[in-house]
């Protein structure tokens, strides 16, 4: 793997959530601390490599900043192009979600007998320094947008598992059967580059 030195406000949250995960077990004690965490990290906007907050023209990026080594969690930057979306999906672990630039728009779902998306609640817009968070137990199926048709925005998310290579769902919404994904990372290539290269 390619090895990269971390902008030290990354490297803080990734080692205060390595101790917060050491030290407490049960999701319902660390996640609001991770909450936390997360809301300190976007509270400054000045750490993001250039290279981890480029978009693309016809769909968002989602790029890997730190996977712990016992795959106990992992830390994204999600990139959207003007008016990008996500499809109807799940995440099958815990994450936290905060906005760093821009502003996005999430639609909670929950996924009836026949497979159908039923909206749950109001859609949400996030701002620079809001925070959300996602899990089986407190509800993981959403649909997320750029706020924006006119320019970029950038959200950290924090999973509990590398969440590139967990096998998750989409959901077509119309109904029926949902489809098996798994996500990877827009700088994979980066990633798999011996250091030095």
């Amino acid at each position: 793997m390619h090895i990269v030195t971390l902008p030290e406000p990354l490297q803080q949250f990734a080692l205060d959530l390595s101790h917060l995960l050491d030290t407490e077990t049960a999701e319902p004690v660390f996640l609001p601390g991770v909450g936390e965490l997360m809301r300190g990290l976007v509270a400054r906007d000045d750490w993001l490599p250039t290279a981890c907050a480029k978009n693309h023209p016809d769909y968002y990026q989602q790029y890997l900043l730190y996977a712990d080594p016992f795959d106990r969690f992992s830390v994204v930057s999600f990139v959207w192009g003007p008016g990008q979306h996500t499809p109807i999906h799940d995440h099958t672990v815990w994450g936290v979600i905060g906005v760093l630039r821009g502003a996005e728009c999430a639609q909670g779902f929950a996924i009836g007998p026949d497979g159908k998306a039923e909206p749950t609640g109001e859609e949400v817009e996030l701002r620079p320094g809001d925070i959300a968070f996602v899990s089986p137990t407190v509800g993981d199926v959403h649909r997320v947008r750029n706020a924006y048709d006119d320019r970029v925005s950038i959200s950290i998310h924090a999973y509990g598992g590398n969440i590139g290579r967990i096998r998750r769902h989409v959901f077509p919404p119309e109904g029926g059967a949902s489809k098996e994904f798994v996500s990877g990372y827009s700088n994979a290539a980066e990633l798999d580059r011996p250091a030095g290269d």
